[in-house]
């Protein structure tokens, strides 16, 4: 294995699947999109209105946990204050608190059905929560009731993609460019869906149409950088996910494919930095964790061994949250045995990877060969 490269069940391919959506955005009331018109509802609380003004002042002032407080009493006084839900479903998903959030945006999404950002941000949460068929059921049931909802459909093949249905995920893209003929994100995603049936050259020409668009997107940028790594130029699709960190900020694809790129070239201390700006973003995210513990194991060495026990903390307390992690399972294994010489720590973890990875997975040769050294 070359130096610099994290272990197989962290690979580049466990970030080509990524949001199109993008980054969620608070609202007061009325602020949202309605296809249909906004829902009757009776008129608000004048008290949790004010509450939910004060939740999204406090936010946009980086208080979040005040926000999350005056939200919180807003849709207490008035649980029909759709727009409150919404504030803090968005929220708690910036906080990792996913079945929270998903809870307040059904709760939205019932009181307001027509309200094409709730529906987008409770799916977005879905996928987060690795419930892409969720995500994608909810989207359908929208976008037939709702015909020109632009970013629902292409939220949908996102979601459909992500579930595996790819010949969907394709015919959906189609039918957001006849709507709107050269969108970008609908190019973007139907790039991402050819790139996942392996059709390379197919999604390469339809990333350059969406690279020609004046208004530059961030997912657009991500996706080129995709295909570039797919062709092997890893310098080139670098230099896409800087430009779409630039794009957007809190795109936290782009970073984690960064730091993949720089975690393969060996360059660990600027991928520790990229997976941090992940976390602090998306604290749940387990791609970045797992990746951070890859970053934090190269910069050990025999007399400095301390990066070695802060990569254990990770995958151990990642384990703690979630025992039949895949990669996790795996990259402590081999922090075990080629780092930390505690081979027989090792060895039930190579012994639960080889109960749940795929038999075609990539590294199980390497598991198998590591499991039968072990006494």
């Amino acid at each position: 294995m070359r130096r610099g490269r994290c272990h197989q069940s962290f690979s580049r391919r466990l970030t080509t699947l990524c949001c199109a959506a993008g980054a969620l955005a608070l609202v007061a009331c009325g602020g949202s999109s309605a296809p249909a018109g906004p829902p009757k509802l009776p008129p608000a609380d004048p008290g949790a209105v004010k509450s939910m003004l004060q939740g999204v002042s406090a936010a946009n002032s980086g208080d979040t946990k005040q926000a999350i407080k005056r939200l919180e009493e807003a849709v207490k006084r008035d649980p029909k204050l759709w727009e409150a839900r919404f504030d803090l479903g968005v929220l708690l998903a910036q906080t990792g608190e996913l079945e929270r959030a998903e809870d307040e945006l059904e709760k939205a999404l019932d009181s307001a059905p027509n309200a094409e950002d709730v529906v987008v941000a409770l799916a977005e949460v879905k996928r987060r929560r690795r419930d892409a068929q969720g995500a994608a059921d909810v989207l359908t049931t929208f976008v037939k009731a709702h015909d020109e909802a632009i970013a629902a459909r292409i939220a949908l093949v996102s979601a459909l993609r992500e579930s595996g249905r790819i010949d969907e995920a394709i015919s959906r893209a189609q039918e957001v460019l006849v709507r709107r003929s050269g969108d970008p994100n609908a190019l973007a995603e139907l790039a991402l869906s050819h790139l996942a049936r392996g059709e390379v050259d197919t999604a390469e020409l339809l990333i350059t149409e969406a690279l020609k668009a004046e208004d530059k997107k961030a997912v657009v940028e991500r996706t080129a950088g995709l295909i570039a790594l797919e062709r092997g130029d890893d310098a080139m699709a670098f230099k896409h996910f800087v430009r779409a960190s630039e794009l957007d900020p809190k795109d936290t694809t782009a970073r984690l494919n960064m730091g993949t790129v720089l975690l393969q070239a060996g360059v660990y201390d600027a991928a520790e930095k990229e997976f941090r700006a992940v976390l602090a973003v998306k604290k749940d995210d387990d791609d970045a964790t797992v990746g951070l513990a890859a970053a934090l194991r190269g910069q050990g060495t025999r007399y400095k061994k301390e990066p070695y026990s802060k990569a254990e903390r990770l995958l151990k307390e990642l384990l703690d949250r979630k025992p039949r992690h895949l990669a996790a399972t795996y990259n402590l294994a081999i922090l075990y045995t080629d780092y930390l010489q505690r081979p027989t720590a090792a060895k039930p973890l190579l012994k639960r990877f080889l109960e749940d990875a795929p038999e075609k997975h990539p590294a199980r040769p390497e598991a198998k060969r590591r499991l039968s050294g072990i006494k």
